[in-house]
């Protein structure tokens, strides 16, 4: 081994950056230069004079890289890395060995060795291997995390990462998300299905410090409820019938980065405490193994459904409601968010005219006026498969928007239907003005003279 320093290298030490290394070697000498070596471009560098040690050092926290030797007094590198693998360990091994024989190799591979240096070796030796191993972790979760997000890409459709609107409700929530872009605490956003949810998810992950790392989607209403744990916290080989090997759960996954929980409260019951444990303690344990990981994720989590019903019929941990009603965001149906559903059109039909080859629409005085008074249901989703359908045939069904010729809706004054909106809006919000007068996107004092006039 060479006693020379590392070379400064800034893509090296970006790379390694976050990256925890267990150094397990019997030779003080050569665990103080491992460590000596690493410690400037690594998170943490931990180290253990054998397999007991090393075993208590994985028991207590994650490593992402483990340095092992492999002639050690007592259990050999080798057969303590074997025993491992069976038991659940995920952590890459790079075996340090002496002895430079194929039968070695070959060995160290099966146990589960992701590389191996031959002793002596120089420091960039030692940096370039740690380096491939990261890599290629990297790699391989990448690649199932790209596999996963084209399997629900719903036929190639791009996710978005920017909340867009200029309504008073989508900019205040923008200046919410922006507030809360780097704090740990878990973000609960709520809304109905198709009002956009994970775009607001995303957006808060793109501002964020962690926008370099994974972005991880979860919709728990898609997966069978006896997977969904399997899903989340990974599993070990053998875990169950067909687990052949070892793999990553999702929150794993989303290491540095940010994990987004759909329709949360789809979970089973083992499911919300096995997450409850997680919010709480910061660790996760895959299905059957005895050890837990070190998590480092922010949690945003949706649903459709009101937790508060769900707390009350049983359905949903009242102590899991808790921890994640934190930081509350809610989503409001498209129809209340006015000009925004043009911006949005807008958006689909520049988008997805290229993705189909199809000519671009333009947005007629007819068209602005129908979108704007339709109720839109499914809010967002709507829209989008109405903008679809409009280039596919080359222009706008209106018909299917609002009411049908000659059986449109008797026409109320205009006092009438505003006296009618702001009273229910007051009702929905329990008598509180100011919040009425933000939700209807006018001032207080419009409220407080209307309601003077109506001897409120």
């Amino acid at each position: 081994m060479s006693e020379t320093g590392a070379p400064h290298d800034p893509q090296l030490t970006a790379l390694l950056a976050p990256v925890r290394v267990l150094v397990v070697d019997d030779e003080p000498g050569m665990r103080n230069f491992l460590v000596k070596t690493l410690a400037p471009h690594c998170a943490a560098v931990d180290e253990a004079a054998n397999a007991d040690e090393a075993e208590a050092r994985l028991a207590a926290q994650h490593f992402d890289i483990m340095l092992l030797d492999n002639m050690m007094p007592g259990r050999k590198g080798l057969d303590w890395l074997a025993d491992q693998t069976v038991t659940g360990g995920v952590t890459d091994v790079i075996m340090v060995t002496a002895y430079a024989d194929l039968e070695t190799a070959i060995q160290a591979m099966r146990a589960g060795a992701s590389d191996f240096i031959l002793k002596p070796f120089r420091t960039n030796q030692l940096l370039n291997a740690v380096r491939r191993c990261q890599q290629t972790a990297m790699l391989r979760r990448e690649n199932r995390l790209l596999r996963r997000e084209l399997d629900q890409s719903d036929l190639g459709r791009r996710q978005r990462s920017t909340l867009l609107g200029a309504s008073p409700e989508v900019t205040e929530i923008r200046a919410t998300l922006e507030r809360v872009r780097d704090v740990s605490t878990p973000l609960l956003i709520t809304g109905a299905s198709g009002s956009g949810k994970e775009v607001a998810a995303r957006h808060l992950h793109a501002i964020s410090k962690r926008a370099a790392q994974p972005f991880v989607p979860v919709n728990c209403a898609t997966i069978p409820a006896d997977m969904i744990e399997v899903e989340l916290f990974g599993h070990a080989a053998g875990a169950f019938p067909g687990a052949s090997t070892a793999r990553e759960g999702l929150l794993t996954s989303a290491q540095g980065g940010t994990i987004f929980i759909d329709e949360v409260a789809e979970l089973s019951p083992p499911a919300q405490s096995a997450l409850l444990r997680v919010l709480e303690d910061g660790l996760v344990r895959p299905v059957g193994t005895a050890r837990s990981q070190q998590l480092d994720v922010r949690f945003v989590l949706a649903t459709s459904k009101s937790l508060d019903a769900e707390v009350a019929q049983g359905r949903f941990r009242a102590d899991l409601f808790f921890r994640i009603d934190v930081l509350n965001i809610h989503m409001p149906p498209l129809a209340h968010r006015g000009t925004d559903v043009i911006e949005l059109a807008e958006m689909f039909l520049r988008d997805l005219s290229q993705r189909l080859g199809l000519s671009r629409l333009a947005i007629d005085p007819a068209t602005r006026a129908a979108m704007l008074r339709h109720d839109w249901p499914g809010n967002i989703r709507e829209l989008r498969n109405f903008i679809e359908r409009s280039l596919i045939f080359g222009h706008f069904p209106l018909e299917t928007l609002g009411s049908q010729p000659g059986r449109a809706a008797p026409i109320e004054p205009l006092d009438q239907v505003e006296r009618r909106e702001i009273l229910r809006a007051l009702d929905a919000v329990g008598g509180n003005r100011t919040e009425a007068a933000r939700r209807l996107g006018v001032s207080r004092k419009t409220i407080d003279r209307k309601c003077a006039a109506w001897g409120l």
